[in-house]
């Protein structure tokens, strides 16, 4: 699945991936798979992680720009077929610890299913 193994052994996602933890799959591709989180801040509340390990956004390198396309492209299907896509959805990445990141692999939150609060506006 193309897993780092160095990080692969003690990552929960990781693990979640090879299907040795379960979890509730949202979509899964050739590269990506999405989950739904099992502490919801939303009523739809999905974690879109890409099968290579990598902790952080900021370790993404420029080789790999090609993740985030998949990510949003996960995003986006995962956001139609959940019938989300019209009423709109958050997308959010956390990097670091002030941003509460406490998985250290790379995942893009996907936030929807009712009127989202909080002082992002714009």
């Amino acid at each position: 699945m193309g897993i780092v193994p160095n990080k692969s052994k003690e990552c929960i996602f990781c693990k979640i991936i090879q299907g040795t933890l379960p979890s509730r799959k949202a979509f899964e591709n050739e590269h990506v798979f999405a989950f739904w989180d099992i502490a919801p801040q939303a009523p739809v509340h999905i974690l879109i992680v890409p099968k290579h390990h990598v902790d952080d956004v900021l370790d993404v390198r420029p080789d790999q720009g090609i993740l985030f396309q998949q990510l949003f492209l996960a995003a986006q299907q995962i956001a139609g077929q959940l019938e989300i896509a019209g009423s709109g959805f958050r997308l959010v990445f956390n990097s670091g610890d002030h941003a509460c990141q406490t998985i250290h692999h790379l995942h893009l939150h996907l936030l929807g299913g009712a009127q989202m609060g909080g002082s992002m506006v714009g």
